[in-house]
């Protein structure tokens, strides 16, 4: 079914052009859209028309028109106005509503199989044939974003999104939950990731402008053959959820950026309690003071340069040497060492991880 709003557009659309007002009914005399100031009961002879032979017929000075999609009548159209071409006039309108049915029933459909696509719902012959039913390319470059915003999607969103982004033809928009709008990308061929950064950064741009300040956006691994879809779109869902524990600063993060934090996304909480427990000792590092946090994270940055990590630090080179002595005797672990770094580097990744899965609980 159209959208009530499709509807209003459409025969607003119409009157500017021809001057002649319509209503959109439903089968049982229900107004969906109207341009007509004043909005009269028309139930009784909509019911009498509904059940008539007739395509079309004058009623109370109004020409109705019955608007059918596969032999299934979903509308009732009313024209009036002072034109001796209202009859004319509105067997056209009625037969725009009718195609806008008929793309829309192709959209449906098309909706529908990306859907159970993106979900593995589909046996592999299933998917070839019906992506040629629907003309669906099978073997060309294609790559899953997910955006979520922190608020739930309305009845429009998607409509409204699918406008948005330039609603191409060849690109699928649609949803299988309340949050995320997911976008199905067919790609060219000399798309890598940095043009795919570039549509991300370029979607996030588009939707801030448009009042959706909260977006995050993540993107999966590009396919090359339609069965692969739904691995780019778990690995862009893998990315979204990883990008918010370890890249919380950022609004686009890819699945190929993820790093080691995919990697510890996947580890059991009681082996990462354990994992904690042998490398602090019973502490953790939350009980670091910010001054300390505010060190090791800069040293990081920093590839572990003592020198530059002092300078961006606005201390001495001695201060921070003596900070790293500090916290090598209450842990055991010296940062100027690549491989206690690297112990020290997962052990904060692996606390931020249990941190938010605890907080995933509540």
């Amino acid at each position: 079914m159209i959208s009530n709003q499709i509807l209003q557009n459409t025969i607003e659309g119409l009157k500017g052009i021809t001057r002649i007002d319509f209503c959109v009914m439903d089968t049982d005399g229900k107004p969906l859209a109207s341009t007509m100031t004043e909005q009269e009961n028309y139930e009784e002879e909509v019911l009498a028309f509904v059940d008539s032979p007739a395509d079309s017929q004058v009623v109370r000075g109004y020409q109705f028109f019955k608007i059918f999609e596969e032999h299934q009548l979903e509308y009732v159209l009313l024209a009036n106005g002072g034109s001796d071409d209202v009859y004319m006039v509105g067997k056209i309108a009625a037969f725009q509503i009718q195609n806008l049915l008929v793309a829309y029933k192709e959209r449906f459909d098309k909706d529908n199989f990306i859907k159970n696509l993106l979900l593995d719902n589909l046996l592999l012959v299933d998917i070839y044939n019906r992506a040629k039913k629907l003309h669906i390319d099978t073997e060309v470059r294609r790559v899953v974003f997910i955006i979520e915003t922190d608020h739930e999607k309305d009845s429009n969103a998607l409509d409204n999104v699918r406008n948005l982004l330039g609603n191409k033809s060849k690109d699928f928009v649609t949803a299988v939950d309340e949050k995320n709008i997911i976008i199905v990308k067919e790609l060219e061929l000399e798309d890598g990731h940095k043009e795919l950064e570039k549509m991300a950064n370029g979607y996030l741009t588009l939707l801030k402008d448009n009042g959706k300040e909260d977006a995050l956006i993540a993107y999966g691994t590009v396919v090359h053959d339609i069965k692969e879809v739904s691995k780019s779109y778990k690995e862009a869902k893998l990315a979204l959820d990883v990008g918010k524990i370890f890249f919380s600063e950022r609004n686009v993060i890819a699945y190929s950026a993820l790093g080691i934090g995919r990697l510890i996304y996947q580890l059991p909480i009681p082996l990462c309690k354990m994992f904690i427990r042998e490398i602090f000792e019973g502490k953790s590092p939350d009980d670091f003071d910010e001054e300390t946090l505010a060190t090791i994270n800069k040293f990081f940055e920093n590839n572990l340069n003592v020198s530059e990590t002092s300078r961006q630090l606005y201390i001495h080179r001695n201060t921070l040497v003596y900070r790293l002595d500090k916290l090598q005797k209450s842990t055991g672990l010296d940062l100027r060492v690549f491989e206690d770094a690297i112990t020290f580097k997962i052990a904060l990744m692996v606390v931020k991880y249990m941190k938010y899965m605890e907080s995933m609980e509540y």
